[in-house]
């Protein structure tokens, strides 16, 4: 209990250095493998956000954890991010299970209950996206679509001619 506060200048010193090192080391390995790496493109990206910021507050904070095995670690979770992502560009059925296809949920003013039971969105949701786009009623709405990133993406109009779902592209769920 009695280093609940403070435990030694050595201990502070050590966490002042290894978060310096092993931050500019995640910044520089971030830099060297692409924007992709943290972009908020799918659930994929999302877990290794994550777990790169958790494997930097460790490597920071936990004394058993040593600089090195850190960085190890952040290069590691980069790396395989990389592949994966690269991977997912080349090789469909890699891409099919790393990233979820968007997904329509209102179609000419009319909500799409079952994909919206589906994707688990209520109307709520899509009458308040609606709202702060500046709509005041989904009838005035041709598609509003779920994105693989969870946003929503309002159409308001869908040209003539291309009106036909199969040309937008996604793709309703099954």
């Amino acid at each position: 209990m009695e280093d609940l506060f403070f435990e030694d200048w050595n201990s502070i010193f050590r966490t002042f250095i290894i978060t310096i090192i092993a931050y500019i080391s995640l910044i520089t390995m971030l830099r060297a493998s692409g924007k992709r790496t943290l972009s908020k493109m799918n659930a994929f990206d999302f877990v290794i956000t994550v777990a790169l910021g958790s494997t930097l507050a460790n490597v920071s904070l936990n004394k058993d954890v040593a600089l090195l095995d850190g960085v190890l670690a952040l290069f590691i979770l980069i790396s395989l991010q990389f592949i994966i992502t690269w991977l997912s560009v080349r090789v469909s059925f890699i891409k099919g299970l790393v990233t979820s296809t968007p997904s329509l949920i209102l179609y000419k003013g009319r909500p799409l209950e079952k994909a919206m039971k589906h994707e688990r969105v209520t109307i709520e949701e899509i009458r308040s996206k609606a709202r702060d786009q500046g709509f005041a009623s989904l009838a005035n709405i041709d598609a509003i679509i779920l994105e693989t990133t969870g946003s929503i993406t309002i159409i308001p109009t869908i040209d003539s001619q291309i009106d036909n779902v199969k040309n937008l592209n996604f793709y309703p769920p099954k």
